[in-house]
């Protein structure tokens, strides 16, 4: 079908040369919209979550053991807690931040899943703090579980802003 407007293009008067031009850099403007997201007003709520995240690495995850510090390796709470602070920081912060700068739909929808599964990996460091806790040891703290809500928040606010489109 290209070839016979290619065979023809020299009959084409020239405005209408000009009008299929307009129409075909319009056509791109509308699929790179289609690949974008508005978070609209729930990208406040996103800004809650990365900031009462941010809040609970520096409050108590057990003991007087920081979340920062679990996140720095300086200090050892267990694998489950390391890879919820790896998840929170790098799907909650980074890709947050990412996210509401670039506005791309397929980063909306990974921060959305990266969310859920840092939920899951929440609630799986809390429990562990719970049950294979040595004599003496403490459970979770205060830190540990606003983290694990900012990421619910964040779960939350993420699937709302990616189903949307």
């Amino acid at each position: 079908m290209n070839e016979r407007r290619d065979d023809h293009s020299d009959q084409v008067p020239a405005e209408l040369a000009e009008l299929d031009a307009e129409l075909a850099d319009a056509h791109e403007v509308q699929r790179t919209m289609e690949r974008r997201v508005d978070p609209g007003p729930t990208a406040l709520g996103v800004s809650v979550g990365v900031v009462l995240l941010l809040i609970g690495l520096v409050l108590p995850w057990t003991g007087a053991i920081q979340g920062w510090t679990v996140l720095a390796g300086t200090e050892w709470i267990g694998p489950l807690p390391r890879l919820f602070v790896s998840i929170a920081i790098v799907i909650g912060v980074l890709g947050s931040a990412l996210t509401l700068v670039l506005r791309w739909w397929a980063l909306a929808w990974l921060c959305a899943v990266g969310s859920g599964i840092g939920v899951v990996t929440g609630v799986w460091a809390i429990w562990s703090r719970q049950t294979v806790v040595p004599d003496g040891g403490t459970g979770p703290g205060l830190g540990l579980i606003v983290s694990e809500l900012a990421v619910l928040v964040l779960a939350v606010c993420w699937v709302r802003i990616a189903i949307r489109r």
